[in-house]
C-alpha cells in the first residue's frame, strides 16, 4: 500500500487530441517516473477511484507540468471520465503475450480462431499501442490474409462486441465499400424497404477521410447518436433506423483497427472484410447487399479485385450464419450532385420528394440496390424488386417513412448549405471526358466538409456531356472565406483532374 501512495499525481486536462490513443504526459524528472523507470511510449496503468485504463507515457521537460501533475489527453480524460486535480495512481503493465501471435503473422504465420481471438480481445482491451496496433495492420495489410483468416478475424471482431438478436427474420442490411463520392443510397434504400414491410437496422460511419459519411449526411437531417436501447425502440417502431454505428460500440475493435488503417494509409481486402461483416453480424442483419463501386479513381479499381472482394465476403458472411451477396456499379464518377452532408443530403431529399431536379444517377442506383433486397427479403419476386421499389418511391410511401424514422431518431430538420460560394466554369466547348474521384472528394474536404456539415462540393454535370465556354461545372460551398481560399488554391494546382475534350457543337 505504501509503494501505491508514492506513485500518485494530479490528474489535468490539456486538451490534445490524439484520437482514440489514450496518452498521458508527465514530467520526466517527476517522483513516479523516476521511482519507476517509465520511459517515453512506456505503457501504463492509470487508475483513479472510478476506473482504470492503459495509456502510453509523453515525457514533458519544459515544466508546464508540475512535479505532481499528470496531463491527460482527451481520449484518457473520455475513457477515464476524469476530473481536474483528481488523484490517479500510475503502475506498469504486464507484457502483451498476444503480440507474439502478431510477430508470427509477420514471420508468414497464419492467424488460426484461437491466435485470432487472443489478438483482437487485447486491442479491446486497449492493450495495444498505437505502435502495436501498426504492427498488426501492416502484418495483415495487402492480400495477406485468406480466407479462412479473415473469417477467424472477423469472429473474433463479433466476440469482443455488442451482437443484437431481434428476434426475428429477415433482417436486411447494405453497404458500400466506398471510394465514391456523393453515393449517398442508404437513406433512400432505408425507407424503401421498410415503407415495404421488411426490417433493416442501418448503422452507418463517420468520415474518416472521405467527405462525408453516412452518419455525417444523416445527421444534417435528423439525430445519429442513439443509444442501444434507443435504436431497438426507433425499429421496433419504424421497422428501421440510420444510426451512427460508433454510438451504439457494436465493433469496438473494428474502430481502433481503422483509426490504424487510415494513419497508415493501407489498403487491406481482409480487414475491409472483417471491419464489414463484424458490423452486420453485430448489429444481427441475416441478408446484406454488398454494393461495390469498380472505376480507375475509385477505391475499387479493377473487376478482378471486385470479384476476389465479393469472392471474401461472401465466404465470410457464410462463416458467420449470414448470406452476402454483391453487387459490382459504376464509379467512374461521382454520384448524385451533392458532395459534402448537406449537399448529399439535399440530394437524397429531392429524390425522396420526388422533385423534377432530383438527380436520376442517384435515385435509379437507390432503386436497383433497394430493388434487390426487397426480392432477398421474399417481398417482391425475382426480377420485379425494382419496380416494386419505383412504385414505393413515386408513391410517397418512401418519403413517409423516411420522415417518420427522422421523428422517432429525435426530429427532422431541413438542411442547410455554407454561404460562401465559388461556381468553376467550362473554358472551352467540348464533352467532359474524365472525373477524378479522388480529386472531388479531396476538393469537398478542403472547402470544410464534413466537419463543416454544410460545405463541400455541388457537381453539374456528368461523363459525356457536352458543355459550351462559361457553362457551370461544379460549384464549391465553405462556411468561411479562408476554407474556400485553400479550395482555390488546390484546384488552380489541379487543372486536369476534370476534364473537357474539345469539340465542336
Amino acid at each position: 500500500m505504501q509503494q501505491r501512495e508514492l506513485n500518485y499525481l494530479f490528474l489535468k486536462r490539456i486538451g490534445i487530441n490524439t484520437h482514440q490513443e489514450p496518452v498521458v504526459y508527465m514530467r520526466q524528472d517527476c517522483h513516479v517516473c523516476r521511482s519507476e523507470g517509465f520511459n517515453a511510449h512506456s505503457r501504463v496503468r492509470v487508475t483513479t477511484n472510478k476506473r482504470s485504463i492503459i495509456a502510453t507515457v509523453n515525457q514533458v521537460t519544459d515544466g508546464w507540468l508540475s512535479h505532481q501533475e499528470a496531463g491527460l489527453s482527451d481520449a484518457a480524460w473520455r475513457l477515464l471520465d476524469a476530473e481536474d486535480g483528481e488523484v490517479a495512481y500510475f503502475s506498469h503493465t504486464k507484457a502483451v503475450d498476444s503480440m507474439s501471435h502478431v510477430r508470427g503473422k509477420l514471420y508468414g504465420a497464419a492467424l488460426t480462431q484461437e491466435s485470432a481471438d487472443e489478438v483482437v480481445r487485447d486491442i479491446a482491451g486497449g492493450l495495444y499501442s498505437d505502435v502495436q496496433l501498426a504492427a498488426f495492420v501492416t502484418a495483415c495489410a495487402g492480400s495477406r490474409l485468406n480466407q479462412d483468416e479473415v473469417a477467424a478475424l472477423t469472429s473474433a471482431m463479433v466476440k469482443v462486441g455488442q451482437r443484437i438478436d431481434w428476434g426475428t427474420s429477415p433482417i436486411m442490411d447494405k453497404h458500400c465499400v466506398g471510394g465514391l463520392p456523393g453515393n449517398r443510397t442508404t437513406p433512400i434504400v432505408v425507407a424503401i424497404v421498410t415503407a415495404c414491410g421488411l426490417r433493416m437496422p442501418k448503422t452507418s460511419s463517420r468520415a474518416i477521410t472521405s467527405p462525408a459519411g453516412t452518419a455525417d449526411t444523416m445527421e444534417t437531417m435528423a439525430p445519429v447518436n442513439l443509444s442501444l436501447a434507443q435504436m431497438k425502440q426507433v425499429v421496433e417502431q419504424e421497422g428501421g433506423c440510420i444510426a451512427w454505428g460508433g454510438s451504439v460500440s457494436l465493433s469496438p475493435a473494428d474502430d481502433v483497427l481503422i483509426r490504424i488503417e487510415r494513419a497508415l494509409d493501407l489498403d487491406s481486402e481482409g480487414q475491409l472484410v472483417a471491419s464489414v461483416i463484424s458490423k452486420k453480424v453485430a448489429a444481427g442483419s441475416t441478408h446484406v447487399l454488398i454494393d461495390i463501386p469498380i472505376g480507375m479513381t475509385a477505391k475499387v479499381r479493377s473487376p478482378e479485385y471486385a470479384e476476389r472482394l465479393a469472392s471474401h465476403m461472401r465466404y465470410t458472411g457464410e462463416k458467420l450464419g449470414i448470406q452476402v451477396e454483391a453487387m459490382f456499379t459504376d464509379g467512374a464518377q461521382p454520384v448524385g450532385r451533392g458532395i459534402g452532408p448537406a449537399l448529399e443530403a439535399r440530394d437524397i431529399l429531392a429524390v425522396l420528394r420526388n422533385q423534377a431536379e432530383a438527380p436520376a444517377d442517384l435515385r435509379e442506383r437507390a432503386l436497383t440496390l433497394a430493388g434487390r433486397l426487397l426480392e432477398i427479403g421474399g417481398v417482391a419476386s425475382h426480377g420485379a424488386g425494382v419496380a416494386r421499389a419505383r412504385e414505393t418511391l413515386e408513391s410517397g410511401a418512401a418519403l413517409t417513412k423516411f420522415m417518420a424514422i427522422c421523428e422517432a431518431q429525435g426530429g427532422f430538420h431541413e438542411p442547410t448549405l455554407a454561404p460562401h460560394c465559388y461556381e468553376a466554369t467550362a473554358d472551352r466547348v467540348g464533352v467532359v471526358s474524365f472525373v477524378n474521384n479522388r480529386f472531388v472528394a479531396k476538393l469537398a474536404k478542403l472547402a470544410g466538409a464534413p466537419s463543416n456539415p454544410s460545405a463541400g462540393v455541388d457537381f453539374h454535370v456528368k461523363l459525356g456531356q457536352k458543355v459550351r465556354v462559361g457553362e457551370p461545372l461544379f460549384s464549391i460551398y465553405a462556411e468561411a472565406p479562408g476554407e474556400l481560399a485553400y479550395a482555390l488554391d488546390f484546384l488552380r494546382d489541379h487543372p486536369n483532374e476534370i476534364r473537357i475534350e474539345e469539340e465542336s457543337l
